[in-house]
């Protein structure tokens, strides 16, 4: 009897033993899926470059831990409900949609997948599954503006704007107050081209400000577009997004540069832990979402000091970039004394002393 029991005992380790075997690969932990949707082709500057990169870093950081799909060149609007719907459909948990047009179609799929969680850039729409983060670009072209105070001759400079909206508005009238701090009479002339990425209008509209006397000229859109128009003319350019001195070795001055992929990996990471919250982050210098970087030859160590130090002191709050006064360039006083706050600075909609023309918001 007792060797009888002794054997069904061992029959019941072995028969366990022989189902944790059997179940441990199905019960190994899945990689969580993370989806990301670009405006632009991921190409090899630019906006949607940089949000890549940040993908790539995410993916060196927590290894096998993700998978990540991508869906790139993906139009505002009907285009980009529909992808976004489709990856959450193939089992994306976590999802970047990452242009300002994505908002709605975003907050639209996010209803309709509850257990999904999206993270919106540059938007300010949430919901219990959606987040937003933004980088603080106007901190950083507030040195650019400084930069080419510096380096302009002409005290004209050129600068082509995607659509009148707050983002891109705080960055014209961030830039024109840096440069202005340097050159009192110096002037900002805009063109919106109404998109984030089409080369061609991007060129023709760098080409149009050169004529108009611009000896440097920026941008707020996605192609090396205007990086290369500078360098085809011999002028100067601050590029946007990413380093593309490779587009204009010549020509480049600087660039206004982005980076996700420490805030990518946090987020990813909150999934995993089971930690993650619908918030809203808006990272600066301070939270090293954005740098003035890739100088040119003839920025000599001086002025770099001289922009290092404007870093620190933005990052550490004692530089307000957008501080009292501040008019329009129609003499309205938006701003007597103190500093815009969040909500002033995301209802932007006017440009400051020193930008040229009337802005068209509709």
């Amino acid at each position: 009897m007792k060797s009888s029991r002794l054997r069904l005992a061992f029959a019941a380790v072995a028969t366990a033993t022989a189902c944790l075997w059997a179940a441990g690969p199905v019960m190994a932990k899945e990689p969580l899926k993370i989806g990301f949707v670009y405006v632009s082709p991921i190409g090899e500057a630019g906006w949607t470059w940089q949000q890549d990169l940040g993908r790539k870093y995410m993916l060196e950081q927590l290894g096998d831990q993700v998978v990540t799909q991508i869906v790139e060149d993906v139009p505002e609007g009907a285009d980009a409900e529909r992808v976004i719907r489709d990856l959450a459909q193939q089992g994306n948990q976590l999802i970047f949609t990452t242009s300002f047009g994505y908002m709605n179609p975003t907050i639209k799929v996010a209803r309709q997948f509850p257990d999904v969680k999206f993270v919106h850039s540059t938007g300010y729409k949430t919901a219990p599954n959606v987040a937003t983060t933004n980088a603080r670009f106007y901190q950083s072209r507030y040195m650019a503006g400084v930069l080419a105070g510096h380096k302009t001759d002409t005290n004209v400079v050129g600068y082509v704007g995607a659509y009148p909206i707050p983002e891109v508005l705080q960055g014209i009238n961030a830039f024109t107050q840096g440069l202005r701090s340097v050159k009192p009479d110096a002037e900002v002339r805009v063109i919106m081209v109404n998109s984030w990425f089409d080369p061609g209008k991007e060129r023709d509209a760098a080409l149009a400000l050169l004529d108009q006397g611009a000896d440097i000229v920026t941008h707020h859109t996605d192609s090396t577009a205007t990086v290369q128009a500078a360098e085809e003319r011999g002028k100067r350019a601050i590029a946007y997004h990413s380093d593309m001195q490779k587009f204009g070795p010549n020509a480049q001055l600087g660039a206004v540069t982005h980076h996700w992929g420490p805030y990518f990996t946090r987020t990813a990471q909150a999934v995993l832990d089971g930690a993650w919250q619908p918030d809203q982050v808006w990272g600066g210098f301070k939270e090293g979402m954005v740098d003035l970087e890739g100088f040119g030859a003839d920025v000599d160590d001086g002025l770099r000091a001289k922009l290092k130090a404007m870093e620190e002191a933005i990052a550490s709050g004692q530089l307000k970039v957008f501080s009292a006064p501040i008019k329009t360039n129609d003499g309205r006083v938006i701003l007597a004394e103190g500093a815009l706050d969040d909500d002033g600075l995301n209802s932007m909609d006017y440009y400051v002393e020193g930008v040229v023309g009337k802005l068209n918001k509709g």
